[in-house]
């Protein structure tokens, strides 16, 4: 066969496996839209971990209650934005400069972390993936972010976050980390249990306030002088 012709069949069977890899990313992303009428009932992230807890032989109850953002303290919805993402009502569900910066101390330290995720990315994360650090599961992650910005408006998707996360072990959403932690519901969360709360949601299984309490303080401190301002 022609060196011309050879390398036009391999051209094409480039470009045909491209558009097949195409075809089957966005055929595989969820429907979103539903999540402008209806709350999910559990998250990938919850499923992950109960089959943990199965695996270990123990209860894989969770502790998990759904309220709208009017019942979520406006106190701990700023400190959320400011600790997690302070472009998030600028941007249009990826926060390029940050993701550009992540990647670029990815390069500099010579590891995949894949950081920089805003709220959004957070939030299709935990409804519809999974930990891994993969390019392939980055990349779902800011299609499936752009698609909830499209479709929905930051206030439900800042419900659907705070309803959704971590807040430590069988912990989630905010009015059971509310209830769990101080006693009360999320309505109801002061201004310093508000920067508490935020400040655990990077790691809610080390920051907890049951332990490592004086760090945990000092990231609610800080937290707190930038609600101040």
């Amino acid at each position: 066969m022609p060196p011309v012709r050879r390398a036009a069949r391999w051209t094409l069977a480039v470009l045909l496996g491209f558009v097949a890899a195409a075809a089957l990313f966005f055929a595989t992303l969820p429907d979103v839209g539903a999540l402008a009428r209806h709350d999910p009932p559990t998250t990938a992230f919850i499923e992950r971990r109960r089959a943990e807890l199965r695996r270990e032989g123990r209860s894989d109850r969770i502790d998990r209650t759904v309220v709208p953002l009017s019942r979520i303290a406006p106190s701990l919805r700023r400190a959320v934005v400011l600790t997690e993402d302070q472009n998030f009502y600028r941007h249009h569900g990826v926060d390029w400069s940050a993701t550009r910066s992540a990647i670029r101390t990815d390069i500099g330290d010579r590891r995949l972390r894949l950081g920089g995720s805003t709220i959004t990315q957070q939030l299709a994360k935990n409804l519809y993936l999974s930990p891994a650090r993969t390019p392939w599961r980055k990349a779902r992650e800011i299609a499936i972010a752009i698609e909830m910005e499209r479709l929905l408006p930051k206030a439900r998707i800042l419900e659907l976050y705070l309803n959704a996360i971590e807040w430590g072990e069988r912990c989630y959403g905010a009015e059971a980390a509310a209830r769990f932690y101080f006693g009360h519901s999320a309505q109801a969360l002061t201004d310093r249990e508000s920067a508490i709360l935020a400040a655990m949601i990077a790691s809610p299984r080390v920051f907890g306030p049951g332990g490592h309490s004086r760090r945990l303080e000092r990231r609610a401190m800080r937290i707190l002088r930038l609600m101040g301002r």
